[in-house]
């Protein structure tokens, strides 16, 4: 090591005072291009994962004071049928205003009971499925829902629904 010192300064005083700046000035320049092309990246990248695990414990302190509230609030149970699903479907549908669109139903002998909607407006259709599901515990089975011709957002549909 000390020999490879030794033959570098030779090397170096060898050279004219011209070539000396010239050697200085390009290995200052490269310690420049290594410090802003390496370091200053690792910088804004450490910087922005510090923001990030910031945010993320702030949000999880919050988290953690939401906890007893939402310990406390109740949780939903659907209610056990007091009604045959042909006649819950039936009521439900007028009442979220899908009676026109519901053609017919047919009970299936395995407990399951298949609904025909046409010209339904979807957004009705989805949210009469989420009541019957929140509320009542019947979920769809299987759907099948095509566009309907008429108009946007229009559809007709056949479930087969069942109490869980």
């Amino acid at each position: 090591m000390e020999q490879a010192l030794a033959s570098w300064k030779q090397s170096f005083e060898r050279l004219s005072a011209r070539e000396r700046r010239l050697l200085i000035v390009g290995a200052v320049a490269a310690v420049l291009i290594l410090i802003i092309g390496l370091v200053l990246p690792l910088q804004r990248s450490v910087s922005t994962a510090a923001q990030r695990i910031e945010r993320k414990r702030d949000d999880l302190t919050w988290l953690r004071s939401m906890a007893p509230r939402l310990g406390t609030l109740p949780l939903s149970t659907p209610q056990p049928l007091r009604e045959s699903l042909v006649v819950l479907v039936d009521r439900t549908a007028r009442e979220g205003g899908l009676s026109k669109a519901l053609v017919g139903s047919q009970p299936s002998g395995n407990g399951a009971l298949t609904v025909h909607f046409e010209q339904a407006p979807f957004d009705a259709l989805v949210a009469w499925l989420s009541q019957l599901g929140d509320r009542y515990g019947v979920h769809a089975e299987s759907a099948t829902i095509d566009a309907a011709a008429s108009a946007p957002g229009v559809v007709n549909a056949t479930l087969v629904l069942r109490v869980r």
